[in-house]
């Protein structure tokens, strides 16, 4: 199953993005004999919309066809990292072929992204700049994989 990170604004080079490069790669080698993988990233330019809802018909564009979304929102259910390895093993073994994360602008994301999300996931009570989003986000992911995998990574 190919996860798809979804998300407005572009990160440049500096220490979030070799954060988000380290993880995906972990996460592509680890989760390859799992059956998940490869974790791609489809940024949509923040520069060409203003709104929530100019964002969200961007957003919409990069989801992939038929994808299981998950919409990070800060109203969202919290997992813990287990839970959240489970959520996506259960995806894989129910045969998605895609699983796409959202991550939206400053303003959050559109109703239309919210109501077309299968789950809404947040990471704690906080709002998050989306950078940092991107990078707790990749390294959950590389964290379910390890788990999945019964890795040492992760510990309770």
């Amino acid at each position: 199953m190919r996860l798809h990170i979804c998300a407005i604004g572009r990160i440049r080079k500096g220490p979030e993005r070799a954060l988000i490069e380290d993880y995906r790669q972990r996460f592509d080698r680890t989760g390859r004999a799992l059956s998940l993988g490869p974790c791609l990233e489809h940024e949509v330019d923040d520069r060409k919309s203003t709104t929530s809802g100019d964002q969200g018909r961007l957003l919409e564009r990069a989801l992939p066809a038929g994808a299981y979304i998950i919409a990070l929102d800060e109203r969202g259910e919290t997992l813990d990292s287990r839970s959240f390895a489970q959520l996506i093993a259960q995806q894989r073994d129910a045969g998605a072929s895609d699983l796409a994360f959202v991550i939206g602008g400053a303003d959050g994301l559109s109703p239309d992204i919210r109501a077309a999300a299968h789950r809404l996931l947040a990471f704690g009570p906080m709002v998050w700049p989306h950078m940092l989003a991107r990078v707790m986000l990749c390294e959950q992911i590389y964290r379910a994989a390890t788990i999945l995998a019964g890795g040492p990574y992760h510990r309770d």
